[in-house]
């Protein structure tokens, strides 16, 4: 799957049906860390003159407070920190003043969005860590047309994470394309670390679907499969789609397979009944495979046979017509 730009992935996201929003709340250890977007407010004891109603962290993580020239840092302090750093502050100007800082807006962390192939698409709102893993158990986990990949999309640079690894995402396409990684669910599942990474807020989850390989000419049920997690092969996809037909050329089936970052295909040809056999490996399918199995020429002793016994539809009857009738007693 190709990274979808910016303004195209929020489209998307705007025609999604979401179940309820849910809140990841902080574990009781944990702080909220404030970031730009953020909404402070500053209330001084008996002195309503250093009173701050509502001021919003800037893009550079700063704020402004009263009669201080140069703004203070927000970004990634908690309330009671930033507390401290008032205080020290307005100790210029007051004696022992008692000061309280109150975050009245978190607005600096958007919610994470799961979506694709899962049962409950959801907003979550994260306050504290929480994995892909922790995601996909909220959205009720995968459906059975569900991939064997999720991509992630990072929206936006993590906000006072610890994790050098978070900010090493860089956008492709020059800066245009929203940064994004591509997990195994087969992985995620064998619980390997490396593939259950930690969401932060804004990150947008799909659950890819599974892609099709298409079956056509002498099979039973010509279709399209979901090639789903885990692989499915050429013996498998014909077994899945009821068998080849009596006519069928089974000695020379034709997949037409994608080159890579082409529109062009190549062809592999397959001998099904030496798969069958076990003298030729199976093959397995990729996605968007067409599958082509031919109907096969008729020999001249076949055709001779049929006419013998009448298979030409008419055949004799058309050799027949307008002699006599004689009857023998």
């Amino acid at each position: 799957l190709k990274v979808l730009p910016i303004l195209t992935l929020a489209l998307v996201l705007c025609g999604i049906s979401f179940g309820q929003e849910i809140l990841v709340k902080p574990e009781p250890e944990k702080v909220y860390l404030v970031g730009p977007g953020d909404v402070i407010s500053i209330k001084v004891l008996d002195e309503p003159q250093f009173n701050v109603e509502s001021t919003t962290v800037d893009e550079d993580g700063k704020i402004e407070v009263p009669f201080f020239e140069e703004p203070v840092t927000a970004r990634c302090r908690s309330s009671r920190e930033l507390r401290s750093d008032v205080t020290k502050l307005l100790s210029k100007y007051l004696r022992n003043p008692l000061i309280d800082v109150q975050v009245i807006k978190k607005l600096s962390r958007p919610p994470a969005i799961i979506y694709g192939e899962v049962r409950t698409p959801q907003k979550v709102e994260l306050w504290r860590k929480s994995t892909l893993l922790e995601l996909l158990s909220i959205s009720g986990g995968v459906t059975e047309d569900a991939g064997g990949m999720i991509q992630v999309f990072r929206t936006q640079p993590p906000i006072c994470s610890d994790n050098t690894q978070d900010n090493d995402w860089i956008a492709e396409n020059g800066g245009l394309d929203v940064p994004s990684r591509i997990y195994s669910l087969s992985s995620l599942r064998q619980g390997r670390e490396e593939a259950n990474p930690i969401i932060n807020p804004g990150d947008v989850v799909v659950v890819q679907k599974a892609a099709p390989i298409y079956i056509t000419g002498e099979v039973k049920q010509p279709t399209g499969i979901l090639l789903k997690e885990g692989g499915l092969s050429l013996y498998q996809a014909v077994a899945m789609v009821g068998g080849p037909n009596r006519e069928a050329k089974t000695k020379d089936i034709k997949i037409y397979r994608l080159k890579t970052n082409s529109k062009d295909r190549e062809i592999i040809s397959a001998n099904y009944d030496s798969i069958k056999k076990g003298t030729q490996k199976d093959i397995m399918l990729e996605p968007y495979d067409i599958i082509e199995v031919d109907k096969s020429k008729k020999s001249i002793a076949q055709t001779i046979l049929e006419i013998a016994i009448g298979a030409g539809k008419g055949g004799i009857a058309t050799v027949t017509q307008g002699l006599g009738t004689r009857i023998l007693y």
